[in-house]
């Protein structure tokens, strides 16, 4: 049964379940490519026509939930135990942020969109001043907090489960305040399945878009030809590279990956300010960011139903489908590299810092490519993005110096977001698959990335982009319902937690004095008295452990279920309850500190650990409690413990109120 462990780690029903239902839909487009392509026509049309209000209406509500949790006490609550900190640097989590998020899109679309937009706009004159303005303001819409506000729904549920909570890091446990041990059984089976479909599809359709245009860059370098053939080559080829990066796993491979993407990316940026109008790139940042924020609010539920368009389709419910698609990937990727951050540092960071990268490069692209068809007369370029919108690229750096050289940077910049975007979604999917296992075999993930690559394929062979785009669509909608669902699981638990804090500072308890047994000299003594950690695992064995025992027993006499247990670091504990969940739980943990500045003479590295000090603390089923009770009598530690039992029955009296008097009368 272990080496069976060590070689496969998976939850069957989500596994099997997810790849045979991706297998059936590989093998419908392949043998069938012309009956695949009607089918997806046909959903596409259905969606737009009859659920496009439910995506407008449902992805304005995600940006109002998230803002609106960040700027409410809810904002302080961390994503992990009150004393968890940041796995990642702020450099290493915005880059992983943005290379997950969206950096294949802004290749492809980053001339491509607002040239479109400029040539053929949803409403008014085409080429003109107006219809440069709006290609601007509807390209920033699309690729705004909206999208972002997406991710941002998924991640905060998922990171706050599993690391506030400690349940599995998979969508399934978004839904544990709405059916508590339920989301074990086929529910939280199923609303895995969707989520992994969901990712699969979105990271094909985002593979599909990086494939078309390598190949148009390496058309444009090396006289490669273009066409379905060489796309599923460089699918196989691009995927082998991913399948390196998901072995060397998330530190080695797409951190650092990641941050290549973001070195190269800048440097293009700034390569096309100083190449470009520079002067004018400066005021139509400053000016678009102007006409979005103005108009955010009218374009957020803009569905043109008084001039009805099939551009809403193509375009708007096209990235919002995108965007639910690739949420449960991004979200769970962003929610694996956020813990310890606070919700409100969290929706700032992923609200605002990948949206003003974005708003950067698109006026930077964007209002370049009008420029030069605008102002210098260059529509051979407007004629190229309408012919095939994967070269806009390659023909925007034509007109600019260093062409070749800047179209090898680009191409190999889509390459490695490509990778980090297959390596990313195989990592979740894997982790979807395996019940939120994080250590499972490498060779799961691969075969989601080998996997991923193949639906690509398979999407490029019954339709090209139109197949990637309804395909997008189509995913998403079932999503987007069990997103609304988080939204008020997460609501739910939030407000308990919120309860929960309130109880714990108005409850009543008996004061007490930890230190009324020492005099004054002693007690001195021993706060000056940095103890080493042979003092600290002394004092739990010799004082704390047997406090705790006594507790215990008399639980136990007063006919109540109590553990007492003890941890590798050192850790020694009390549990009270019948492990519903609602549990009392209270330890204390060794944990080391390092000596104030004016102690610390030596500055070397084993010197420095010698020094360091212990601390005996407190902590609470909700994490550290910040306060060190070494040196403390057995009673004081007992009064203590009674104290935290105090507060946990004020809190559960609090929420049993609550929960009767949201329930409905007469039983029903």
């Amino acid at each position: 049964m272990n080496g069976k462990r060590d070689w496969i780690r998976i939850n069957p029903p989500v596994f099997i379940a997810s790849g045979v239902l991706t297998l059936v839909f590989v093998t419908f487009a392949i043998v069938a490519p012309q009956a695949a392509e009607a089918l997806f026509g046909a959903v596409q049309g259905w969606v737009v026509e009859t659920a496009g209000w439910f995506y407008v209406l449902a992805v304005a509500g995600f940006l109002v939930f998230v803002v609106l949790l960040a700027v409410s006490g809810f904002g302080r609550i961390k994503l992990g135990p009150d004393h968890s900190e940041p796995d990642y640097s702020y450099a290493s989590w915005f880059a992983m942020l943005f290379s997950a998020g969206m950096g294949i899109g802004l290749m492809f679309f980053g001339v491509a969109e607002p040239i479109m937009h400029y040539t053929s706009p949803p409403v008014g004159e085409a080429a003109t001043a107006e219809a440069a303005r709006q290609a601007m303001r509807i390209t920033f819409f699309h690729w705004g907090i909206h999208a972002w506000a997406i991710y941002a729904v998924v991640a905060l549920s998922l990171a706050y489960f599993a690391f506030r909570h400690g349940l599995p890091l998979t969508v399934r446990s978004a839904f544990y305040p709405l059916i508590g041990e339920r989301i074990h059984g086929p529910v939280g089976h199923a609303v895995d399945v969707f989520a992994v479909l969901g990712t699969i599809f979105g990271v094909a359709t985002s593979l599909g878009f990086g494939v078309i245009q390598v190949n148009s860059g390496l058309n444009y370098l090396f006289g490669v030809p273009t066409g379905i053939g060489v796309q599923i080559m460089l699918i196989a080829a691009i995927t082998a590279v991913a399948t390196l990066s998901v072995a060397l796993g998330l530190d080695a491979g797409i951190r650092r990956i990641s941050e290549l993407n973001m070195i190269l990316a800048v440097s293009l940026l700034l390569f096309v300010l100083a190449a470009g109008p520079t002067v004018f790139l400066l005021q139509t940042l400053v000016q678009n960011t102007g006409m979005y924020l103005s108009r955010l609010f009218e374009m957020t539920f803009n569905l043109y139903a008084y001039e009805p368009t099939g551009w809403i389709g193509g375009w708007t419910l096209f990235y919002w489908g995108w965007w639910i698609a690739w949420s449960p990937f991004v979200g769970m990727f962003i929610a694996r590299v956020s813990r310890g951050r606070t919700i409100r540092e969290f929706v700032i960071g992923v609200l605002l810092v990948p949206v003003g990268f974005t708003f950067v490069w698109m006026t930077f692209f964007g209002d370049t490519a009008i420029h030069m068809v605008m102002m210098q007369g260059i529509a051979e370029l407007a004629e190229a993005v309408a012919a095939d919108t994967s070269v806009a690229l390659f023909r925007f750096f034509e007109h600019l110096p260093l062409s070749t050289l800047a179209s090898l940077v680009a191409t190999l910049l889509v390459v490695t977001f490509f990778v980090t975007s297959s390596d990313s979604g195989s990592l979740v999917v894997d982790m979807l698959t395996s019940g939120g296992d994080e250590s499972a075999p490498t060779w799961q993930r691969i075969f989601w990335a080998v996997l991923e690559g193949v639906v690509a394929a398979a999407l490029l062979l019954a339709g090209g982009l139109g197949a990637l785009q309804t395909a997008t669509i189509a995913s998403a909608l079932p999503f987007a319902v069990i997103m609304v669902l988080m939204c008020w699981g997460l609501l739910r638990a939030l407000r308990i937690e919120a309860v929960k804090r309130m109880s714990l500072r108005e409850a009543r308890v008996e004061p007490r004095g930890p230190h009324a047994a020492l005099g004054w000299r002693q007690r001195l003594r021993a706060i000056v008295h940095q103890p080493r950690r042979d003092e600290v695992a002394a004092y739990l064995e010799g004082t704390v452990r047997p406090a705790l025992e006594s507790v215990a027993a008399e639980f136990a006499r007063q006919e109540l279920q109590a553990r007492v247990g003890d941890g590798e670091d050192g850790r020694v504990w009390i549990e009270v309850g019948p492990g519903d969940g609602d549990d009392f739980f209270y330890s204390v943990r060794p944990r080391a500190y390092d000596p104030p500045a004016f102690v610390l003479r030596d500055t070397r590295a084993d010197r420095a650990e010698k020094l360091k000090y212990w601390r005996a603390e407190v902590h609470l089923r909700e994490g550290g409690q910040d306060y060190d009770i070494m040196g403390w009598q057995r009673e004081d530690v007992i009064n203590d413990v009674l104290d935290q039992y105090q507060r946990h029955l004020h809190f559960l009296q609090a929420v049993g109120q609550r929960r009767a008097a949201a329930s409905p009368p007469y039983g029903g």
